[in-house]
């Protein structure tokens, strides 16, 4: 989604991809200069309830507030994406989606059998799902610094590939990845959405109705039960109205006639307005929220706050892992194999195979001036894995060790990846033709 004016930037893939390279470089900084002190900042409980007879029952820190609150918001971003893309643009129908979805699934299945071959029959194996993941920041920010050797239907193919892999992530996460699902608490969430999805129905447009219910109930519920809160994002996402309340006509005449009507106010010097004047501009902007779509308006305002806030503290709280020399006995652990290879390897093996495969099957086609150079480089960028795959990494381990290494695994798989997806688009012909 484009923004024009001084703020363009905000909303640039650049801005996202250099804000996460240094709220990681300085995470990987403090952790390894002053330990305890990192640790203590993300780990150490904020506040704690506690009964009467002084026995702590809940505490809270600052990496869980991050990672089960705000990712929650950073998810129902993506969500907000994903049911856009579904309704109306690159995945609104089947022709346009076959070909990005069926290669997200090959850049989804490779990674994770990789790492199972590497993993099987060890404690490790259920890190499987951490290869899957592509980092859409990263991997539109470095497509981004190729410029115009590549067309821009790479960019859309690459967006909407990373879409069906967040959905495919979203629905590892909430059947693989719960350990213990308590049904009461999940049917109250379930009871939210339905309310949502109801008021929806019946046209409610008013963002408090869906924040307020969806934190309230949907979000709390989804915690409580056992299933990650993420979730809780995504599905209130698509509860989102996507429909205009008037149409660009209708909003057109009447405006038009509002704005006719405010003619004699032009050569008025008068700071202070006339009550017709204040009634006019007031049913303009009424007008202009019936006209606009509201599920395209949350997700230009949350774009900013997701990319630019909560990526980059997530990468900060969870980026700061210990490296030393012990590290470099671990290049072998299976775990870094198992994510290495899967990221650097099976991603762009996996998307170009089933990318390929239904090509030939003539079931899809590659985008207007997009070859399979362009898809192979697509392909090293998609296995830049980082931000999902460090968020996946917290919920298949709890050996924190485990966890270290896996986030090492990570961070030097999404480096390479991202280096070699460079290199590659940027030794392919110059595109003569963007659209």
């Amino acid at each position: 989604m484009s923004s024009h004016g001084k703020w363009s930037w905000l909303h640039s893939p650049i801005t996202g991809g250099v804000l996460l390279v240094i709220a990681a470089t300085t995470a990987l900084f403090w952790a390894n200069s002053a330990p305890s002190s990192y640790h203590h900042a993300w780990h150490d409980a904020l506040f704690s309830v506690s009964s009467g007879f002084s026995s702590t029952i809940y505490s809270i820190n600052l990496h869980q507030i991050v990672n089960e609150f705000l990712m929650a918001i950073f998810f129902f971003f993506i969500g907000l994406e994903m049911k856009r893309e579904l309704l109306d643009d690159d995945l609104s129908s089947v022709k346009k989606a076959a070909l990005p979805l069926f290669s997200a699934l090959g850049g989804v299945v490779f990674p994770a059998g990789i790492y199972y071959f590497f993993n099987v029959g060890t404690d490790t194996v259920n890190g499987w799902g951490i290869p899957m993941a592509t980092d859409i920041a990263f991997a539109l920010g470095v497509l981004a610094m190729v410029g115009s050797r590549v067309p821009l239907s790479l960019k859309i193919f690459l967006s909407a590939l990373a879409i069906g892999d967040d959905l495919m992530a979203v629905v590892v996460i909430a059947i693989f990845y719960t350990e213990q699902i308590f049904v009461n608490e999940l049917l109250v969430g379930f009871l939210g959405l339905v309310v949502l999805a109801i008021a929806n129905k019946m046209g409610v447009r008013n963002r408090l109705v869906y924040y307020s219910i969806g934190l309230i109930i949907v979000w709390i519920s989804f915690l409580a039960s056992g299933v990650h809160a993420t979730i809780a994002g995504v599905a209130v996402a698509f509860t989102i109205p996507s429909r205009r309340e008037i149409s660009m006509g209708n909003y057109l005449i009447r405006a038009q006639e509002l704005l006719g009507g405010l003619e004699k106010e032009r050569h008025s010097k008068a700071d202070v307005l006339t009550k017709h004047a204040i009634a006019s501009l007031r049913e303009i902007k009424i007008l202009s929220y019936q006209a606009s779509n509201p599920l395209q308006l949350k997700e230009e305002a949350l774009h900013p706050i997701s990319a630019l806030f909560i990526v980059p503290l997530f990468a900060l709280g969870n980026a700061g892992v210990i490296v030393d020399d012990s590290m470099l006995a671990q290049l072998t652990n299976p775990i870094v194999l198992g994510i290495a290879a899967g990221l650097i390897i099976g991603k762009p093996l996996g998307i170009f195979l089933f990318a390929k495969f239904l090509t030939l099957l003539k079931w899809g086609q590659l985008p207007e001036g997009v070859t399979w150079t362009h898809i192979i480089g697509a392909g090293f960028l998609a296995g830049m894995g980082f931000t999902m795959s460090l968020f996946i990494t917290d919920l298949a381990f709890s050996d924190p060790e485990q966890q270290i290494i896996a986030k090492v695994a990570v961070l030097l798989a999404s480096v390479i990846s991202g280096i070699l997806g460079y290199v590659i688009l940027m030794s392919s012909p110059v595109t003569k033709k963007r659209h």
